[in-house]
């Protein structure tokens, strides 16, 4: 059955605003059920989990429903799934305890195709142990990273290969399967961070070959929650402890403090929004999830093509030619990326300017040419708002 769209739209409050919303980079507009779930959490009685009474208990359901989602989502174990304020502050907890094995002479590998939140954890533990950082490249042009590079890479030496899924900034997809073989064959930890590719089709930790996989949970509507998803549980009780327990097993080693449980339980809605998306899907969530993520891709990709060839056309050039991408993009224009923003949101339309001081932007040298303009699609854009931005992009 065809990407419905227009019923994807009625689940939406927020697009009753009027507005154009191609502002995906910022986070996605949430759904009915997730606003519903959020508030509904804060209406019930809360309490801390593990006490013999129900708001104690339903604390508890709560977090084991939010495992299971994120899990279902990835293909992982729930008992492998760590939740937390966000991907950089999560990234940042496995980078520092990591780091903590660590010995002179090791190595990290780098990419300039990732976000901040997946560098500069790195980067810090690595100069607090004076550890060497070795960087795979991208192709200028194209932004690719390709994946033969790993081969020079990698080294007995390496202890994690930290790399995206695809890029949320350019909209590049990696090989990461490729950049998983040769990660196994130099016996490293592979850290991927797949918070944008996650909001765009189906992910899965057997086919990444990741060890560890961080999600936005914003990314696709979601409340501003982070995950990391461990693909062997255990690895977790060989970290060192980053909670307030000393005496935390499995995921809690790396959350400290108490979970919000209405933001948990925003978390179950956004997972079962994203399954129902293509509501001819059927079985189980996790089956429900790759039908309708499929249908997305399928969807988004055809809107892609016909946006890409818009803006060329409405004289905006579109950073990168990767053939295999999600739908955001980095562009630039004869008139800065402020400037430009202003225009449009004067006709109605969300986009995001970013000075291009972080990340791939800052390596490609965006800054020096007054920043770009960052266009995300979600999974509400329709063709009439891709069209409008191209239109008032010919206008200038």
């Amino acid at each position: 059955m065809a990407y419905d769209v227009a019923r994807v739209r009625g689940l939406i409050p927020a697009l009753g605003d009027g507005w154009v919303h191609l502002d995906a980079a910022a986070g996605m507009q949430p759904p009915e059920n997730v606003v519903s779930a959020v508030s509904g959490a804060f209406r019930r009685p809360r309490s801390a989990p593990g006490a013999p009474f129900a708001a104690s208990r339903h604390t508890a359901d709560v977090e084991h429903a939010a495992r299971c989602a994120v899990a279902d989502l990835v293909g992982g174990d729930p008992r492998g799934v760590v939740l937390g304020p966000g991907p950089a502050v999560l990234l940042a907890r496995l980078a520092d305890a990591v780091a903590d094995t660590w010995v002179s002479g090791d190595e990290v590998v780098l990419s300039r195709l990732d976000d901040a939140a997946n560098v500069l954890p790195w980067l810090r533990a690595a100069h607090r142990r004076d550890i060497a950082v070795r960087w795979a490249e991208i192709e200028i042009e194209s932004c690719e990273l390709p994946a033969w590079q790993f081969d020079e890479l990698l080294t007995g030496a390496t202890r994690v290969v930290a790399v995206t899924a695809a890029s949320g900034q350019v909209g590049t997809r990696v090989d990461v399967a490729g950049v998983a073989a040769r990660t196994r064959s130099a016996g490293a930890l592979l850290v991927v961070d797949a918070c944008a590719a996650a909001a765009y089709g189906p992910v899965r930790l057997d086919d990444l070959g990741a060890d560890v996989v961080a999600l936005d949970a914003a990314a696709w509507g979601g409340p501003h929650l982070g995950a990391l998803v461990f693909r062997t549980p255990a690895l977790l009780d060989r970290l060192t402890n980053c909670s307030l327990d000393p005496t935390a097993r499995g995921p809690r080693r790396l959350e400290v403090g108490p979970h919000s449980t209405p933001q948990l339980a925003g978390l179950v809605a956004s997972v079962d929004h994203l399954a129902g998306l293509d509501d001819a899907a059927t079985g189980t969530r996790t089956e429900r999830l790759h039908a309708s993520l499929e249908a997305l891709h399928a969807y988004q990709d055809r809107l892609l093509d016909e946006l890409l060839l818009d803006l060329v056309g409405a004289g905006a050039t579109v950073l990168g030619s990767a053939p295999d991408r999600i739908p955001a993009l980095a562009l630039t224009h004869a008139v800065k990326a402020a400037e430009l923003a202003e225009h449009l949101a004067d006709r109605g339309i969300c986009v995001v300017p970013d000075p291009g001081e972080q990340g791939v932007l800052a390596h490609l040298g965006t800054a020096e040419v007054g920043g770009v303009l960052r266009v995300g699609l979600g999974h509400y854009t329709t063709p009439a708002e891709t069209r409008a931005l191209a239109a008032a992009l010919a206008s200038l």
